[in-house]
């Protein structure tokens, strides 16, 4: 069998976090309209898998990501892979990882209140969007 791809190669180490490293994927994407929020949460989920303390940090139209929704009711699957986004931040959240929302966004934006965030995604004022980038490092 003729192999088109070299499977064995390794051009990149395999990276793992020491103690107490953090890592913050943020998400300032539209909701649905690639794939780029579905692979940023893959590598979210992979990052706190290697060890890091994860969070994602859901902004602008990136709210969007977090809310609730489903056909013919919250949380119902309408076809394979409606509630992907769902599935994974949930499934990144049960892993460990923190997922946040911006307020401002949610609801001045979006028309969206805190309850229809799904469940474990924590709400944070405007300015931690800043704040997340900025805050002293320790170490």
């Amino acid at each position: 069998m003729i192999s088109w791809v070299d499977y064995e190669e390794k051009v990149f180490e395999d990276v793992k976090a020491e103690p107490g490293q953090k890592a913050l994927v943020t998400f300032h994407t539209v909701a649905f309209e690639g794939s780029i929020g579905f692979v940023n949460m893959l590598q979210a989920t992979r990052l706190q898998r290697k060890g890091f303390a994860t969070s994602i940090l859901l902004y602008g139209p990136g709210v969007m990501l977090g809310v609730q929704r489903g056909f013919p009711t919250l949380g119902a699957e309408a076809f394979p892979g409606h509630q992907n986004y769902a599935n994974q931040l949930t499934k990144f959240m049960s892993e460990g990882g923190k997922v946040y929302a911006c307020r401002f966004a949610l609801q001045a934006l979006y028309g969206h209140g805190e309850p229809s965030l799904l469940e474990g995604i924590r709400p944070h004022q405007p300015a931690g969007c800043t704040r997340s980038q900025t805050a002293p490092r320790a170490g």
